[in-house]
């Protein structure tokens, strides 16, 4: 069966998901001897770097109104990793994990701002399901509100965002200038902000270098590149469900890996999740219409 342009752009956002989960063990190994903002500093670096040939040659498409869209989902994409950086030192990373799955509710929630009509009956059963599979992935029996959790919520709110800036902009600009000015900027501020603010000496380990070498292409310049093409094909809100796997193929990443089990809650729960993205990707939505 031939597939269509969105099923295509909704296969090849879950091929993210898939890389973004795969390689969080690798990182949260990575940081514990390079500091989070340093590390992200050095990753958008060097997915820049690596974008750089591809960006010369489509260097005719760079103009004022392309650089500052750049870096409007440069700034939001770099939101929501610093204050998740931050927040997770006064939160639990269960706390952290659900509430920066809430973008698949404030996603749809930003359109139906922006479009004044409610999300389809059958979509908003696909994000009530991530919802609560994300609940039950990431929460243990009791979920208790602390300072951190705030601040992870902003980050929730920053990566919503983004989504939906991504998939205002995509359309009418060139993915490979809009991906390279949003990678440049996410690595300058967290250059500058790593110099701001204190943190542990830096040390190049060879994990800190493996992860550094696996996110920098795969994780980070080739996966924004190809949600800043794809989203064109199809809606944010079926992106931001897409995305909610990540937390999924993070723990089945973590139990080959870490050897972490993921337990009976776990599972029903990571069941949910992708049982809420097919919802809307066999339902679709009737309010948000994709660019073809």
């Amino acid at each position: 069966m031939k597939l269509i342009k969105s099923q295509w752009a909704d296969l090849s956002l879950l091929l993210i998901a898939l890389v973004w989960g795969s390689t969080f063990v690798i990182v949260k190994w990575a940081i514990a001897d390079l500091p989070p903002l340093p590390f992200l500093a050095i990753r958008f670096a060097l997915a820049f770097i690596s974008l750089l040939p591809f960006l010369w040659f489509q260097k005719t498409h760079i103009s004022k109104k392309n650089l500052l869209k750049g870096v409007a989902l440069g700034f939001f994409l770099f939101s929501g990793y610093a204050w998740q950086t931050v927040g997770l030192q006064y939160t639990t990373a269960s706390n952290a994990g659900f509430i920066t799955g809430l973008s698949v509710v404030f996603v749809p929630a930003l359109i139906s701002l922006t479009t004044r009509k409610l999300p389809h009956l059958s979509l908003l059963l696909g994000i009530l399901s991530a919802l609560i599979g994300l609940a039950m992935l990431s929460l243990g029996d009791r979920f208790q509100l602390n300072k951190g959790d705030l601040m992870v919520l902003i980050c929730a709110l920053s990566f919503a965002l983004h989504i939906f800036l991504v998939g205002r902009y995509a359309p009418e600009t060139n993915a490979t200038v809009l991906a390279s000015v949003q990678i440049l900027t996410v690595s300058i501020l967290s250059g500058f902000f790593s110099l701001l603010l204190p943190h542990p000496p830096l040390h190049f380990s060879p994990a800190a270098w493996l992860a550094l070498l696996v996110t920098a292409v795969p994780a980070t310049s080739l996966a924004f590149f190809v949600q800043t093409k794809m989203q064109q094909f199809t809606t944010p809100t079926h992106t931001a469900l897409i995305f909610s796997m990540e937390p999924v193929f993070s723990a089945i990443s973590a139990f080959f890996l870490a050897g972490e089990v993921l337990t009976l809650q776990g599972l029903i729960g990571a069941g949910l999740v992708l049982m809420g993205m097919l919802i809307a990707e066999f339902t679709g939505s009737k309010n948000e219409i994709p660019s073809e």
